[in-house]
Protein backbone atom coordinates (compact mmCIF):
# COMPACT_ATOMS: atom_id res chain seq x y z
CA UNK A 1 0.00 0.00 0.00
CA UNK A 2 1.46 3.36 -0.53
CA UNK A 3 1.97 6.32 1.62
CA UNK A 4 0.12 9.08 1.64
CA UNK A 5 2.74 11.11 0.50
CA UNK A 6 3.00 9.09 -2.41
CA UNK A 7 -0.29 9.24 -3.72
CA UNK A 8 -0.37 13.49 -2.80
CA UNK A 9 2.76 13.61 -4.76
CA UNK A 10 0.88 12.02 -7.85
CA UNK A 11 -2.00 14.50 -7.04
CA UNK A 12 0.36 17.14 -6.81
CA UNK A 13 1.85 15.93 -10.39
CA UNK A 14 -1.83 16.02 -12.28
CA UNK A 15 -2.64 19.46 -10.37
CA UNK A 16 0.01 21.31 -8.96
CA UNK A 17 -0.47 23.81 -6.41
CA UNK A 18 1.55 26.90 -8.38
CA UNK A 19 -0.98 26.49 -10.64
CA UNK A 20 -4.02 27.26 -8.22
CA UNK A 21 -5.36 31.07 -8.13
CA UNK A 22 -3.54 33.21 -5.46
CA UNK A 23 -6.42 33.40 -3.54
CA UNK A 24 -7.41 29.57 -3.50
CA UNK A 25 -6.94 27.24 -0.63
CA UNK A 26 -5.41 24.12 -2.37
CA UNK A 27 -3.37 20.73 -1.27
CA UNK A 28 -3.86 18.80 1.93
CA UNK A 29 -5.44 20.04 4.55
CA UNK A 30 -6.01 17.10 7.17
CA UNK A 31 -3.35 13.57 7.09
CA UNK A 32 -0.54 12.26 8.47
CA UNK A 33 2.47 11.48 4.97
CA UNK A 34 3.35 8.39 6.52
CA UNK A 35 -0.51 6.83 6.62
CA UNK A 36 -1.60 4.24 4.16
CA UNK A 37 -4.01 4.72 1.85
CA UNK A 38 -5.98 1.38 0.71
CA UNK A 39 -9.11 3.75 -0.30
CA UNK A 40 -10.13 7.19 -2.59
CA UNK A 41 -13.20 8.60 -2.57
CA UNK A 42 -13.34 11.64 -4.83
CA UNK A 43 -16.21 14.21 -4.26
CA UNK A 44 -16.97 17.78 -4.81
CA UNK A 45 -17.76 19.14 -1.38
CA UNK A 46 -15.90 18.73 1.67
CA UNK A 47 -19.18 18.93 4.03
CA UNK A 48 -20.17 16.58 6.65
CA UNK A 49 -22.45 14.42 4.81
CA UNK A 50 -19.71 13.31 2.46
CA UNK A 51 -17.33 12.78 5.06
CA UNK A 52 -19.53 10.59 6.93
CA UNK A 53 -19.72 8.90 3.33
CA UNK A 54 -15.96 8.16 3.77
CA UNK A 55 -16.01 6.91 7.10
CA UNK A 56 -18.69 4.23 6.04
CA UNK A 57 -16.37 3.57 3.35
CA UNK A 58 -13.22 2.94 5.37
CA UNK A 59 -11.90 5.50 2.91
CA UNK A 60 -8.34 6.70 4.20
CA UNK A 61 -7.94 9.67 1.61
CA UNK A 62 -11.02 12.31 0.49
CA UNK A 63 -10.09 14.27 -2.43
CA UNK A 64 -12.60 17.19 -2.77
CA UNK A 65 -12.66 19.92 -5.65
CA UNK A 66 -13.97 22.85 -3.60
CA UNK A 67 -11.79 23.83 -0.11
CA UNK A 68 -12.46 23.35 3.00
CA UNK A 69 -11.02 26.46 4.64
CA UNK A 70 -11.29 28.73 1.78
CA UNK A 71 -10.56 32.12 4.25
CA UNK A 72 -8.67 30.44 6.83
CA UNK A 73 -9.74 30.46 10.12
CA UNK A 74 -8.74 30.34 13.80
CA UNK A 75 -10.58 27.58 15.31
CA UNK A 76 -11.41 24.13 14.34
CA UNK A 77 -13.79 23.43 17.26
CA UNK A 78 -16.61 20.92 16.65
CA UNK A 79 -19.07 23.69 18.31
CA UNK A 80 -18.87 24.96 14.27
CA UNK A 81 -19.70 22.45 11.35
CA UNK A 82 -16.05 22.62 9.51
CA UNK A 83 -14.36 22.07 12.61
CA UNK A 84 -17.12 18.90 13.30
CA UNK A 85 -15.68 18.04 9.50
CA UNK A 86 -11.76 17.94 10.83
CA UNK A 87 -12.75 16.30 14.07
CA UNK A 88 -14.41 13.64 12.42
CA UNK A 89 -11.39 13.08 9.62
CA UNK A 90 -9.03 12.87 12.18
CA UNK A 91 -11.15 10.85 14.23
CA UNK A 92 -11.49 8.69 11.01
CA UNK A 93 -7.47 8.46 10.10
CA UNK A 94 -9.13 10.30 7.15
CA UNK A 95 -7.03 12.74 5.07
CA UNK A 96 -8.58 15.71 2.79
CA UNK A 97 -6.82 16.75 -0.11
CA UNK A 98 -8.15 19.85 -2.26
CA UNK A 99 -8.12 20.34 -6.23
CA UNK A 100 -10.05 23.46 -6.84
CA UNK A 101 -8.66 26.42 -9.67
CA UNK A 102 -5.70 23.97 -10.41
CA UNK A 103 -7.77 21.45 -11.71
CA UNK A 104 -9.81 23.76 -12.98
CA UNK A 105 -7.23 24.95 -15.63
CA UNK A 106 -5.46 21.27 -15.89
CA UNK A 107 -5.37 19.79 -18.70
CA UNK A 108 -7.29 17.59 -18.62
CA UNK A 109 -9.37 19.63 -16.21
CA UNK A 110 -13.01 20.22 -14.95
CA UNK A 111 -13.95 21.76 -18.09
CA UNK A 112 -12.73 18.59 -19.95
CA UNK A 113 -14.72 16.69 -17.71
CA UNK A 114 -17.48 18.67 -18.29
CA UNK A 115 -17.23 18.47 -22.19
CA UNK A 116 -17.31 14.72 -22.04
CA UNK A 117 -20.38 14.20 -19.86
CA UNK A 118 -22.12 16.93 -22.63
CA UNK A 119 -20.40 14.54 -25.92
CA UNK A 120 -19.09 17.88 -26.71
CA UNK A 121 -15.73 17.64 -28.56
CA UNK A 122 -13.29 20.38 -27.35
CA UNK A 123 -11.36 22.60 -29.45
CA UNK A 124 -8.92 24.49 -27.32
CA UNK A 125 -9.29 26.73 -24.06
CA UNK A 126 -11.48 29.27 -23.32
CA UNK A 127 -8.78 30.99 -21.60
CA UNK A 128 -5.46 29.92 -22.49
CA UNK A 129 -3.04 29.10 -19.73
CA UNK A 130 0.01 31.06 -21.27
CA UNK A 131 2.74 29.49 -19.59
CA UNK A 132 1.76 26.15 -21.66
CA UNK A 133 3.49 25.79 -24.55
CA UNK A 134 0.76 23.13 -25.48
CA UNK A 135 -2.09 25.62 -25.64
CA UNK A 136 -4.08 22.91 -23.87
CA UNK A 137 -4.27 24.23 -20.29
CA UNK A 138 -6.81 27.10 -19.32
CA UNK A 139 -10.32 27.90 -18.19
CA UNK A 140 -13.09 26.78 -19.86
CA UNK A 141 -12.83 25.33 -22.73
CA UNK A 142 -14.45 25.49 -26.33
CA UNK A 143 -16.42 22.95 -28.16
CA UNK A 144 -18.22 21.67 -31.15
CA UNK A 145 -20.94 19.51 -31.10
CA UNK A 146 -21.12 16.66 -33.71
CA UNK A 147 -24.70 17.45 -34.91
CA UNK A 148 -25.92 21.05 -34.64
CA UNK A 149 -28.95 21.04 -32.57
CA UNK A 150 -31.75 23.77 -31.89
CA UNK A 151 -31.16 25.47 -28.10
CA UNK A 152 -34.05 23.68 -26.74
CA UNK A 153 -32.67 20.43 -27.88
CA UNK A 154 -29.13 21.04 -26.64
CA UNK A 155 -30.69 22.25 -23.18
CA UNK A 156 -32.48 18.89 -23.03
CA UNK A 157 -29.67 16.88 -23.70
CA UNK A 158 -27.49 18.86 -21.30
CA UNK A 159 -30.42 18.11 -18.83
CA UNK A 160 -30.15 14.52 -19.51
CA UNK A 161 -26.40 14.27 -19.11
CA UNK A 162 -25.63 15.70 -16.20
CA UNK A 163 -26.35 14.92 -12.61
CA UNK A 164 -29.85 15.62 -11.66
CA UNK A 165 -30.29 18.70 -9.40
CA UNK A 166 -33.70 20.59 -8.61
CA UNK A 167 -32.66 23.42 -10.51
CA UNK A 168 -31.97 21.25 -14.00
CA UNK A 169 -30.73 23.98 -16.45
CA UNK A 170 -31.97 27.33 -16.97
CA UNK A 171 -32.32 28.58 -20.26
CA UNK A 172 -31.51 32.10 -21.99
CA UNK A 173 -32.20 32.49 -25.96
CA UNK A 174 -34.10 31.65 -28.63
CA UNK A 175 -35.19 27.94 -28.30
CA UNK A 176 -35.08 27.40 -31.91
CA UNK A 177 -31.52 29.14 -32.52
CA UNK A 178 -29.04 26.19 -33.95
CA UNK A 179 -25.88 25.61 -31.60
CA UNK A 180 -22.69 24.23 -33.19
CA UNK A 181 -20.24 25.92 -30.65
CA UNK A 182 -20.45 25.81 -27.30
CA UNK A 183 -18.28 27.16 -24.36
CA UNK A 184 -18.18 25.21 -21.31
CA UNK A 185 -16.94 26.46 -17.73
CA UNK A 186 -17.92 24.52 -14.50
CA UNK A 187 -18.67 26.17 -11.72
CA UNK A 188 -19.23 30.22 -11.40
CA UNK A 189 -18.64 31.59 -14.86
CA UNK A 190 -20.30 35.10 -15.46
CA UNK A 191 -17.06 36.30 -15.33
CA UNK A 192 -15.97 35.51 -18.66
CA UNK A 193 -18.49 36.95 -21.06
CA UNK A 194 -16.23 38.99 -22.51
CA UNK A 195 -13.79 36.13 -24.12
CA UNK A 196 -17.13 33.93 -24.73
CA UNK A 197 -18.54 36.60 -27.05
CA UNK A 198 -15.10 37.43 -28.58
CA UNK A 199 -15.00 33.43 -29.22
CA UNK A 200 -17.78 33.78 -31.58
CA UNK A 201 -19.71 30.37 -29.90
CA UNK A 202 -23.16 29.91 -30.18
CA UNK A 203 -23.85 28.74 -26.47
CA UNK A 204 -22.42 28.91 -23.10
CA UNK A 205 -23.26 26.48 -20.50
CA UNK A 206 -22.00 27.33 -17.28
CA UNK A 207 -23.13 27.82 -13.57
CA UNK A 208 -24.58 30.53 -10.99
CA UNK A 209 -25.33 32.89 -13.70
CA UNK A 210 -26.65 35.96 -11.93
CA UNK A 211 -29.59 38.69 -13.50
CA UNK A 212 -27.80 41.44 -14.36
CA UNK A 213 -24.72 39.66 -16.24
CA UNK A 214 -27.00 37.69 -17.76
CA UNK A 215 -29.50 40.58 -18.69
CA UNK A 216 -26.26 42.28 -20.26
CA UNK A 217 -24.62 39.30 -21.90
CA UNK A 218 -28.10 39.20 -24.09
CA UNK A 219 -28.37 42.39 -24.67
CA UNK A 220 -24.61 42.40 -26.55
CA UNK A 221 -25.02 39.51 -28.42
CA UNK A 222 -27.63 36.22 -29.66
CA UNK A 223 -25.07 34.63 -27.86
CA UNK A 224 -27.54 31.63 -25.69
CA UNK A 225 -26.86 31.08 -21.99
CA UNK A 226 -27.25 28.12 -20.22
CA UNK A 227 -26.82 27.91 -16.27
CA UNK A 228 -26.41 24.43 -14.66
CA UNK A 229 -26.34 24.16 -11.22
CA UNK A 230 -22.75 24.70 -10.07
CA UNK A 231 -22.67 20.90 -8.18
CA UNK A 232 -23.87 19.32 -11.54
CA UNK A 233 -21.20 21.09 -13.52
CA UNK A 234 -18.13 20.06 -11.35
CA UNK A 235 -19.40 16.79 -10.73
CA UNK A 236 -17.72 14.95 -14.03
CA UNK A 237 -14.28 15.94 -12.50
CA UNK A 238 -14.51 13.62 -9.64
CA UNK A 239 -14.99 10.50 -12.02
CA UNK A 240 -12.11 11.83 -14.55
CA UNK A 241 -9.79 12.36 -11.16
CA UNK A 242 -10.75 9.25 -9.94
CA UNK A 243 -9.70 7.81 -13.62
CA UNK A 244 -6.58 9.60 -13.43
CA UNK A 245 -5.60 8.33 -9.95
CA UNK A 246 -6.89 4.33 -11.18
CA UNK A 247 -4.30 4.41 -14.29
CA UNK A 248 -1.33 6.15 -11.85
CA UNK A 249 -2.39 3.02 -9.35
CA UNK A 250 -2.19 0.49 -12.05
CA UNK A 251 0.89 1.94 -13.37
CA UNK A 252 2.25 1.93 -9.66
CA UNK A 253 1.26 -1.55 -8.86
CA UNK A 254 -0.89 0.47 -5.39
CA UNK A 255 -3.93 -1.84 -5.69
CA UNK A 256 -5.82 1.01 -4.60
CA UNK A 257 -9.78 1.47 -4.06
CA UNK A 258 -10.44 4.17 -5.44
CA UNK A 259 -14.46 5.95 -5.04
CA UNK A 260 -16.72 8.91 -6.49
CA UNK A 261 -19.43 9.92 -4.14
CA UNK A 262 -22.78 9.70 -6.02
CA UNK A 263 -24.14 12.33 -3.32
CA UNK A 264 -26.14 15.48 -4.49
CA UNK A 265 -24.70 18.12 -2.43
CA UNK A 266 -26.00 21.03 -4.48
CA UNK A 267 -27.71 22.88 -1.88
CA UNK A 268 -31.22 23.26 -3.24
CA UNK A 269 -33.49 20.50 -2.95
CA UNK A 270 -36.58 21.47 -4.78
CA UNK A 271 -38.10 23.34 -7.58
CA UNK A 272 -41.58 25.11 -7.73
CA UNK A 273 -41.93 25.74 -11.40
CA UNK A 274 -44.10 29.16 -12.39
CA UNK A 275 -47.29 28.45 -13.62
CA UNK A 276 -46.94 29.24 -17.67
CA UNK A 277 -50.57 30.80 -18.03
CA UNK A 278 -49.58 33.42 -15.89
CA UNK A 279 -46.57 34.33 -17.93
CA UNK A 280 -49.15 37.01 -20.29
CA UNK A 281 -50.75 38.58 -17.58
CA UNK A 282 -47.27 40.43 -16.04
CA UNK A 283 -45.90 40.98 -13.15
CA UNK A 284 -48.37 40.84 -9.98
CA UNK A 285 -49.54 44.24 -8.75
Amino acid sequence: MPRLSEVIAALENLWPAERAESWDAVGTVVGDPDQEVRRVLFAVDPVQEIVDEAVKLGADLLVTHHPLYLRGTTTVAATHFKGRVVHTLIKNDIALHVAHTNADTADPGVSDALAGALDLRVVRPLVPDLTDATGRRGLGRICELDHPLPLREFAAQAAERLPATAQGIRVAGDAEAVVRTVAVSGGSGDSLFDVVRAAGVDAFLTADLRHHPASEARAHSPLALLDAAHWATEWPWCELGAAQLDEISDREGWDLRVHVSRTVTDPWTAHAASNPTSSAMGAPN
